[in-house]
């Protein structure tokens, strides 16, 4: 008996097709829908992660807003990780492109402590998006961990990235507010 194949292109067997994933994993997931958006559904995610945290977190107390980052990118991941899990098995892809929640954290791991400006959040989107992208060591070996984990995890592997980067050019000037 021959392994699994990805059959993303052929019709799936009858019992496949009834395999759905929960509304509220399809919601999580695709991002409330963006990652139906193309072309990029990825970019379109990180577009809107930043458009939306940069609303929200113009709310919070300058003081909060590195913890508030960092807990709003714990529970996207918390979240996110059974989400995407269950939406990919059901489409019974690896990785699919609709899966967009990984780029919602990534994002705003990238964003973590960065001054709230229209120049630091298209860097942190620029930034993140080339190391989702490029998937520099050892990021593309995180997307080997199980299902939803490689998903979302790789992504994280990205936005740390482009934070570690981003805080480097705010520390030494080259990019100011």
């Amino acid at each position: 008996m021959s392994a699994p194949t990805n059959l993303s292109s052929a019709a799936p067997p009858p019992s496949v097709s009834a395999s759905r994933a929960p509304l509220w994993a399809t919601l999580v997931a695709t991002f409330f829908g963006i990652g139906r958006v193309k072309p990029g559904p990825g970019t379109w995610a990180s577009v809107a992660t930043v458009i939306l945290w940069a609303a929200a977190i113009s709310r919070i107390p300058l003081h909060s807003q590195p913890w508030a980052t960092t807990v709003a990118a714990a529970i996207v991941t918390l979240i996110g990780i059974p989400a995407a899990t269950r939406v990919a098995r059901a489409a019974r892809l690896k990785d699919p492109q609709f899966v967009v929640i990984d780029e919602v954290a990534g994002q705003l791991v990238a964003l973590i402590a960065v001054p709230l400006a229209w120049k630091t959040f298209l860097a942190g989107l620029i930034l993140f998006r080339v190391f989702d992208i490029l998937k520099p060591f050892p990021i593309r070996r995180l997307e080997r961990l199980p299902e939803g984990t490689g998903i979302v995890v790789d992504d994280l592997g990205a936005g740390l990235y482009a934070l570690i980067i981003m805080h480097l050019l705010l520390h030494f000037g080259l990019l100011t507010t």
